[in-house]
């Protein structure tokens, strides 16, 4: 059977921001031809330019997805965010337009989780510090200021994939965890959870950060809130930039209220490596600076291009949605003998009575149909006839609140 019935060669998936080979390789595997990739990330004007006949988009945290680029975007079938993150992408105007967008909310847990770690024994230690003056030619043997993780307490704001990974690590070094969530979570180990963030602040010697990038958490770490922190606390940020007001953190630093801190994001971050790159932070003792790579390992970058890819490839070839931001969540298996009619439409009364009847009355049998909603859009498939397709196809464009349709085999 024919898993789709757009030739392979015509379909056109663009890959931005060094997508794993992987992803690439279950294309090129399959029979995808016209798979481009671009190394960097594009801006709105050229991704404007570039993606008018593109059926798949693949796209990391530097691409912006607007609705400007949505509009010029009249072939796109989905969207992959090869990161745990979709705030990039307009997903109220990418529902609007139907589009199907994806991403990889565990592939790069681990990584992250691991390079809390590793950061919190180097403020502990004092570690940049000493490196920087070893570079000098300073030798800084001192023991004052330097502790070890093993009976102190980490504090996670945000109990979801990663905070609760780093729960895990932090335990297994010795440490005591409290933690804090907007919603109740159970804990893992002998996690605590703390009934405000506030509570956890106090009681913390390191606080790391595990938060969405929201209207909410924008500042969640403000002037207000640093003088709650113990005196000599650090903090860790390998979250979203925004959640951390900066000047505020680099005063605290600077008069020593807090010992140290490390920030892996930033509100705003260089387009691509060599750019010039500028923080408050930057030349306070005590701090490491990374350049966003909480996910760049080798291992996650494989299991981020090996989990969307999948979920790409998945609803090119089957029109399964699980894991989709904006389209509902179907799966289903392939059917033999019928062809397969994809429906994406406007969530209103009346829509899949007006497609059955619609059908029915022109002598077109339904042999399967599967539909699931969500507040703004229906997404229905149906198993037709295969000497009938053609024709379905042709009614159903005619139903008043269609947004997108596809013949998938």
């Amino acid at each position: 059977m024919n898993t789709t019935s757009y030739p392979k060669d015509k379909i056109r998936i663009l890959f931005l921001e060094n997508i794993s080979p992987k992803a690439v390789q279950l294309f090129s595997d399959n029979g995808y031809t016209q798979v481009e990739q671009v190394s960097g990330a594009l801006s709105e004007d050229e991704l404007i330019r570039a993606i008018g006949h593109v059926h798949l988009l693949g796209i990391r945290s530097k691409t912006h997805i607007s609705e400007r680029v949505l509009q010029a975007a009249p072939k796109l079938q989905a969207i992959g965010c090869f990161c745990i993150g979709v705030n990039q992408v307009d997903l109220d105007a990418a529902t609007r337009y139907g589009v199907s967008v994806f991403n990889a909310p565990y592939s790069n847990t681990r990584s992250v989780a691991e390079l809390v770690a590793g950061l919190s024994v180097m403020l502990m230690r004092r570690v940049i510090d000493k490196h920087t003056a070893a570079h000098q030619g300073i030798w800084l043997k001192d023991a004052r200021g330097s502790h070890e993780l093993r009976g102190k307490t980490m504090g996670i704001i945000g109990y979801g994939n990663i905070g609760s990974q780093v729960s895990v690590i932090a335990e297994a070094l010795g440490m005591k965890v409290l933690y804090y969530d907007q919603e109740t979570k159970l804990p893992l180990g002998n996690a605590k959870a703390c009934a405000t963030m506030e509570a956890l602040l106090q009681d913390s010697d390191i606080v790391s950060l595990h938060v969405p990038g929201t209207v909410h958490t924008c500042n969640l770490i403000h002037a207000g809130n640093l003088p709650l922190f113990k005196k000599g606390a650090m903090l860790i940020n390998c979250s979203r930039g925004e959640v951390v007001d900066l000047e505020a953190l680099a005063g605290a630093l600077r008069t020593g209220a807090l010992g140290g801190a490390a920030a892996d994001v930033f509100p705003l971050e260089p387009e691509k490596n060599g750019d010039t790159f500028e923080t408050p932070l930057q030349g306070l003792p005590n701090v490491i600076l990374t350049p966003h790579i909480g996910g760049s390992t080798e291992e996650a970058q494989v299991n981020i291009g090996e989990d969307v890819g999948h979920k790409l490839f998945q609803y090119l070839e089957k029109g399964v949605s699980y894991g989709s931001h904006t389209v509902p969540p179907i799966s289903l298996p392939p059917i033999d003998g019928a062809h397969r009619i994809l429906h994406i439409h406007n969530n209103v009364p009346g829509v899949l009575s007006e497609i059955n009847t619609l059908l029915a009355a022109n002598g077109v049998n339904i042999e399967g149909q599967y539909l699931k909603t969500n507040d703004r859009i229906g997404y229905v498939v149906l198993d037709v006839n295969k000497q009938l397709s053609q024709q379905a196809i042709a009614l159903l464009r005619g139903v008043k609140e269609t947004i997108k349709l596809r013949l998938l085999y």
